[in-house]
């Protein structure tokens, strides 16, 4: 199977009562999903627990699934869904073994999601203007508590 989007995150607003919310996107494991529950006002993010705060079904099924939570977001939240791989290698090739073609595509499609990620995580970094040398250092200072 193939990667054929980009898309690793949906975001739903609460209304108190709807439980179920979909992802359109390929996950290797139901751990692979990192689910969020946001405080509209304030932009505050819980990251809620598997099993205790949430289920999930669809995983391994390239048109995803449902994330289904134990309490409703209100109205007054936002859910964020996102996709979270980890960053390890697991499959081990046996010399002289026949070359598994599955293990091999599933094992790209890991890749393939890694690199997701860390494109989103770079689109949402501060960024040198091209023109910027590339021994130009800057320090951010430390958040105010």
């Amino acid at each position: 199977m193939t990667i054929t989007t980009t898309t690793a995150r949906k975001e739903y607003t609460g209304n108190g009562s709807t439980t179920v919310f979909a992802y359109d996107f390929k996950i290797i494991a139901a751990s692979d999903l990192k689910v969020y529950v946001v405080t509209t006002a304030t932009g505050a993010a819980a990251l809620q627990t598997i099993t205790t705060h949430y289920s999930v079904s669809g995983a391994g099924s390239a048109t995803g699934g449902n994330v289904t939570m134990e309490d409703p977001p209100t109205s007054a939240q936002e859910l964020v869904i996102t996709r979270e791989v980890p960053f390890t290698q697991t499959v081990d090739y046996i010399e002289n073994d026949a070359f598994p073609a599955d293990t091999h595509e599933s094992a790209l499609d890991k890749l393939t999601m890694q690199n997701q990620q860390l494109n989103r995580d770079l689109t949402r970094s501060l960024t040198m203007p091209v023109g910027a040398s590339d021994t130009v250092s800057v320090e951010i200072p430390n958040p105010e508590v």
